[in-house]
């Protein structure tokens, strides 16, 4: 259950780096309110999974999973660059995550 909350901590994570762009710099109030919101939900899913997994591993995962979901998020709903290299960067994010996951 705990991995549960922590993939759903990440997935919130990058919902909320995304709210935070349409925030522009938090001056849209409808989505600095969403943006606040899955904040506070994110850090409360990621703390409930920290109370079983190692604090190590748990905030590298979780902070894999909203590099790797940003980044793919951002070249899917603003057009951001995508190149071979930052392909590289986030496989070797995500060959990470599944290290500490098998560790």
């Amino acid at each position: 259950m705990a991995w549960l909350l922590l993939m759903i901590a990440g997935a919130l994570d990058v919902g909320w780096a995304i709210s935070m762009k349409y925030a522009e710099g938090y001056t849209r109030a409808g989505w600095s309110v969403v943006s606040l919101v899955l904040l506070a939900a994110f850090v409360f899913l990621l703390g409930r999974a920290l109370k079983v997994l190692e604090v190590g591993v748990a905030y590298s995962v979780w902070t894999g999973i909203g590099a790797a979901g940003t980044f793919i998020m951002g070249v899917v709903l603003f057009g951001e660059s995508l190149s071979a290299m930052k392909l590289v960067g986030i496989a070797l994010v995500l060959m990470g995550i599944v290290a500490l996951k098998l560790a």
